[in-house]
């Protein structure tokens, strides 16, 4: 059972930081605590295969919240006002960097991917045209399916072997970290090289996949490397922004990043902005929304920029994101009022669509997550995928007899004749045969009657299965992408079914509304984005009146589709048992307390605490806190402890490293002060307390947590309801917030997993499980 649980996690390989062997004595000198058989089972649960009723422990929260403590009081006092207006401006520095390197990376995916894939579409093109004159077209498909298979097995093992968390489209782990939940491994320098890798592979390698998806993470893994001024992973401190090394501010340049990203993709930094917004952030203020949209306008300018130079017309700013829809313009897809409720109807199949969709996707998850674990049978999964999508596509076009004229202004970047008259294509080619976003395109702008109602619902129905077996793949890839071009085909079907049924309805059914319509209803009701996803689309069709119908065909999208199922994005969360918190506490849940939710009993220490204690408590495997109360007992009394102050467990570790001791103190007069910078030297990295070396004398010694810890942490009384708990900790991004009795003594603390536990099923309030996978 054990191998089962092990691929739930999005970073599948074991904590790197795994505890010292069982019953090692560590070098701190304190003994492992040997657990019996009977309290192991108690103190922990065991891992359990998958179980969506479960919430892991293995995920931290960020510390949103600035732990004020005497040593930042102090800097913060010391700084004066250039220092602060300084600061304000590094800020603008460091997203107009963001913007500019996520614009670069964009630029770079898309050029490596048209170059690749136009090279492997014409050598395919060219075989299947020898070979349709003498015969022997298997020979052709053969190539096509290695090409595709040799493509995507080098994107596939490199996410396989080497970071598994850049696997998928990455938005599921961003949306975690804007949340405030600390997933590991997703903003590391290796996971960008291998994402960005991985996408060009995927896309090339002809899978049901979109690159836009990934650009998030990758702006969202740029903002983390650059806002930090150093990289962890190559060892290398340039000495800049160190002010910025802490939560607070690194979670703010990821939410610029992720914008940017969205806005590189997309050519939408408005929708980016919303992004960010509805997505993430849970503290919003208006300068930050002002520096995430110039983090995205310098994006997409700088993609659109240097995509301007590769296609030979510097200076001509056409294509601002990585899909461009091209223009809506002309008067045949103007919409009128007795079509939108046509339009909302398109939006309840989306969503039934959508749903089906998602659920799918959710079987096949949890199938994978039980029996391709191994990174070797993911890869093979990978390549049987690319297989089977270059086998359907080429028997899809091989028995399709949809010839078209071939215009003298074609728009075909390869047609393909097979069994065509001279002067014709075939149209199933021009779907299948492409890149993507060439298809979704096509299917926007073709002349009406340039497909044939078959040749769009076969592909529609074949399309719609290959992207929910590739979406969950251990390749770098979007949904967005397949599910506009699911939609595109089932909507423009709709638009000539439209024409053909109603006598003047050529004129007022263009085929190319009702593929953006359908576009959109597909989407929405696969990730359940309402905000944004209106704004996207509205900038990238370039035209506003169609803000309205877009809005009413998400809308009705997302209530359909949240009937039967969640979106795509919150199921895979839900499935990597992450403590998620929505914007509000469940709707049922006033009649729970502050006492009832919170975990007790508290490990405390004292302000002047004996370092051996202290050891012990970070080396207990059993309780894995992070943050610990601070209480001072009032001098010559019996009366119990009363709370003042809070400290953590990477603040302890760093006291330990430095041997910050009242003896040591005393005896060495020089000893330097401990200032932030040793804290922020050390984060994000934290040295586990297994490394770190106490001898037995030492372990005599006391430690002062005065000034290090945070002498004015939130508390709330143990009668406080459920909602206003909640609304507390999300709105201010905490981690940890104590509950005091009327006397100010700790009887519990409360944490994100405490507050995710509470969600409501189907049943009214439910209760979630913790367990250690």
């Amino acid at each position: 059972m054990a191998n089962i649980t092990k691929k739930v996690s999005w970073s599948s390989r074991a904590d790197e930081s795994g505890a010292a062997g069982e019953g090692t004595p560590l070098l701190n000198g304190s003994e492992q605590p040997k657990l019996s058989r009977q309290d192991s089972l108690r103190g922990r649960p065991k891992e359990i295969p998958h179980n969506e009723k479960l919430l892991s422990l293995k995920y931290e929260s960020l510390d949103y919240d600035n732990i004020e403590n005497q040593l930042f009081l102090e800097e913060e006092r010391r700084m004066s006002y250039m220092g602060f207006r300084c600061l304000e401006i590094s800020r603008w520095v460091v997203c107009g960097l963001i913007g500019f390197l996520t614009g670069l990376i964009a630029c770079m995916i898309d050029i490596v991917v048209e170059e690749l894939a136009g090279i492997k579409y014409q050598v395919v093109k060219e075989n299947i045209e020898k070979f349709t004159e003498v015969g022997g077209l298997s020979i052709s498909l053969i190539l096509w399916a290695v090409l595709n298979s040799v493509f995507v097995m080098l994107g596939a093992i490199i996410v396989a072997f080497f970071e598994p968390i850049a696997a998928g489209s990455g938005i599921p782990q961003i949306k975690c970290y804007l949340n405030g939940v600390k997933i590991p491994r997703v903003v590391r320098l290796k996971t960008l090289l291998v994402k960005v890798f991985g996408v060009i592979c995927s896309v090339v390698g002809g899978l049901a996949v979109g690159k836009e998806g990934p650009m998030i993470h990758s702006g969202a893994v740029v903002a983390a490397g650059v806002s930090q001024g150093r990289s962890t992973s190559l060892k290398r401190d340039f000495k800049i922004f160190e002010y910025f090394r802490r939560d607070t501010e690194k979670r703010d340049f990821v939410s610029a990043g992720a914008a940017a990203g969205v806005s590189a993709a997309f050519g939408a930094p408005v929708g980016g902005v919303l992004f960010s917004l509805e997505e993430g952030a849970s503290f919003w203020n208006q300068m930050l929304t002002w520096r995430i949209f110039f983090a995205s306008m310098i994006s997409t300018f700088t993609l659109n920029f240097f995509l301007s130079i590769y296609h030979n017309n510097p200076g001509d700013l056409s294509n601002p994101g990585l899909i461009n829809f091209g223009r809506f313009e002309n008067e045949r897809v103007a919409y009128n009022l007795y079509e939108i409720p046509l339009f909302i109807a398109m939006g309840a199949i989306g969503g039934l669509l959508g749903a089906l969709f998602n659920v799918l996707n959710y079987w096949l998850t949890i199938f994978r997550i039980r029996y391709v674990h191994r990174p070797c049978l993911q890869v093979m999964e990978a390549m049987l995928v690319a297989a089977v999508t270059a086998t359907v596509s080429f028997t899809m076009i091989y028995f399709s007899n949809d010839c078209q004229p071939l215009g003298p202004e074609h728009t075909e970047e390869y047609p393909l004749q097979l069994f065509c008259a001279d002067g014709e294509y075939n149209s199933m080619a021009t779907a299948f045969f492409n890149t993507p976003e060439r298809s979704v395109r096509s299917l926007f702008h073709n002349q009406p009657g340039t497909y044939n109602p078959l040749t769009l619902g076969l592909f529609t129905l074949t399309y719609f299965f290959l992207a929910c077996w590739t979406y969950g793949l251990a390749v770098s890839a979007g949904v967005f992408i397949p599910s506009l071009l699911i939609g595109a085909a089932w909507g423009r079907l709709c638009g000539i079914l439209l024409a053909s049924i109603t006598s003047n309805g050529s004129i007022w059914a263009d085929p190319g509304k009702y593929a953006l319509i359908g576009a959109a209803a597909q989407l929405g009701g696969i990730v359940r984005m309402t905000l944004s996803l209106t704004v996207i689309m509205v900038e990238a069709t370039g035209n506003v009146t169609y803000g309205l119908p877009i809005m009413l065909v998400l809308m009705t999208a997302k209530i359909v589709g949240d009937y039967f199922v969640e979106g795509l994005y919150d199921i895979h969360i839900k499935l990597q048992s992450v403590p998620f918190l929505h914007w509000e506490a469940p709707a049922t849940s006033h009649w729970l307390t502050a006492r009832e939710v919170m975990s007790s009993p508290v490990t405390c220490l004292n302000r002047i605490e004996k370092v051996g204690t202290i050891v012990d408590v970070l080396s207990n495997t059993s309780t894995n806190h992070n943050g610990f109360p601070v209480v001072a007992q009032v001098a010559g009394s019996d009366e119990p402890a009363k709370l003042c102050g809070l400290i953590l467990r990477s603040q302890l570790i760093v006291l330990l490293k430095h041997k910050v001791f009242v003896e040591l103190a005393r005896s060495r007069l020089t000893q330097r002060k401990l200032q932030l910078k040793d804290f922020r030297d050390a984060y994000p990295r934290f040295p586990p307390i297994q490394s770190i070396h106490v001898s037995q004398d030492e372990r005599e010694c006391m430690m002062d947590l005065t000034e290090f810890m945070n002498a004015t942490p939130y508390t709330v009384p143990q009668e406080t309801s459920l909602p206003r708990v909640f609304k507390l900790f999300r709105a201010l991004g905490l981690r940890h917030l104590v509950v005091v009795d009327d006397e100010n003594r700790v009887v519990g603390l409360v944490t994100r997993k405490d507050l995710a536990r509470y969600h409501l099923g189907k049943h009214g309030l439910e209760e979630l499980q913790l367990a250690q996978t």
